[in-house]
């Protein structure tokens, strides 16, 4: 029996799920345009706790979105998560974010591009067949007309996530289908991180890092 607290917060997106066994028992979250995270996070951590009738220490394991994605979204999410795993003696797992994204498409034929938004033309994104094997490596990816055009080739490509809406003014593809308004949840993380736990793929608490793909650039605040 496996009890999992997953933390998804690599986007705009606070969400917080428990499962069991893979199985969504409390799923909490919110998408606030302003990051919500610092404020939301532990307050979602603690109810779905207690909506799943359930002890800290009775959780088997802590899972938490590794990224890419936002960098300060990424640092709380994965701080949250370390510091959980230190004061309950848990194990820690990661998940690939693109990839749990991915799950949300099911389709028999074509292929799959989760996508989060980048700075200016930028994507960071990866490509997944209908089985959600991916077929193509994580890449931060500058978009124009010619993007993913071996795959809109070869049958339909169903893009989704943040990356969505910039994408879709670039690509006039035939086979090109846009799935809006859709992010990273704890939901889709459920069944990846059981399967991890069962085979004990699990990450050194100490010396984890979230999956940033390209360094944090600071601006300088507008006087």
């Amino acid at each position: 029996m496996s009890y999992i607290l997953n933390i998804e917060t690599a986007t705009t997106n606070c969400s917080v799920s428990l499962s069991k066994e893979g199985e969504i028992l409390v799923l909490k979250e919110d998408n606030n345009s302003n990051y919500s995270h610092a404020e939301s996070l532990h307050l979602f951590i603690d109810a779905v706790i207690k909506e799943a009738n359930l002890k800290p220490q009775e959780l088997d394991a802590i899972a938490v979105s590794k990224g890419p994605g936002s960098y300060t979204g990424l640092r709380i999410g994965v701080s949250a998560a370390k510091g959980l795993c230190f004061s309950l003696d848990k194990p820690l797992i990661s998940i690939d974010t693109l990839e749990a994204l991915s799950h949300q498409v099911e389709i028999e034929n074509g292929s799959i591009v989760p996508m989060l938004d980048a700075r200016r033309m930028e994507v960071y994104a990866a490509i997944y067949d209908k089985d959600h094997q991916q077929i193509r490596a994580i890449e931060a990816q500058i978009l124009d007309e010619h993007s993913f055009e071996t795959f809109l080739d070869a049958g339909k490509v169903f893009f989704i996530g943040s990356g969505v809406e910039k994408t879709k003014q670039i690509l006039t593809h035939a086979n090109a289908v846009f799935i809006e308004n859709k992010l990273p949840s704890a939901k889709e993380m459920a069944k990846l991180a059981d399967a991890k736990y069962k085979k004990s793929d699990i990450e050194n608490v100490a010396y984890f890092e979230p999956f940033y793909l390209k360094d944090f650039i600071g601006t300088k605040a507008k006087s």
